[in-house]
């Protein structure tokens, strides 16, 4: 993707599977400073937002379901209460639709696997840049 953006898994019991952040953040900047932690707390503020918004839809992809600042926060829910949140500061709703639904085949396949334990850290080289991928496929 151009410019920045952050992408989370969260799973049950609202706990971060996988995250990834593009651009605004730097390998030698002030821990102080990072604005990882921004996106973190912008994420976790923004679940009950998306648990409001999952009940009033049939669908899985919720959208656009918070905002903060310039940011926009879209959502997919997967049916195993896997949630991919995706903050960015422009927004084109088929692309995002888009990326939720190939990041989620990803996942499928990354779950099948019999090393994998469901519901934990996802710690796979592979999985970071099928992921990479997708967002540079999408996002340019």
């Amino acid at each position: 993707m151009r410019g920045a953006y952050y992408f989370v898994i969260v799973g049950q019991e609202d706990i971060p599977l996988f995250e990834i952040t593009q651009g605004q953040t730097q390998k030698n900047a002030d821990p102080k400073n990072d604005i990882r932690y921004l996106y973190q707390f912008v994420a976790h503020s923004a679940l009950d937002m998306v648990d409001e918004k999952m009940w009033l839809s049939s669908s899985t992809y919720l959208k656009i379901v918070d905002r903060f600042n310039e940011w926009l926060i879209s959502a997919f829910v997967a049916p195993s209460d896997i949630l991919f949140k995706l903050h960015l500061a422009h927004c084109c709703l088929d692309k995002v639709r888009q990326f939720f639904q190939d990041v989620y085949e990803a996942y499928v396949r990354l779950s099948l696997n019999p090393f994998y334990e469901s519901n934990e850290r996802i710690t796979s080289e592979a999985f970071l840049r099928k992921v990479q991928q997708i967002s540079r496929k999408h996002f340019g």
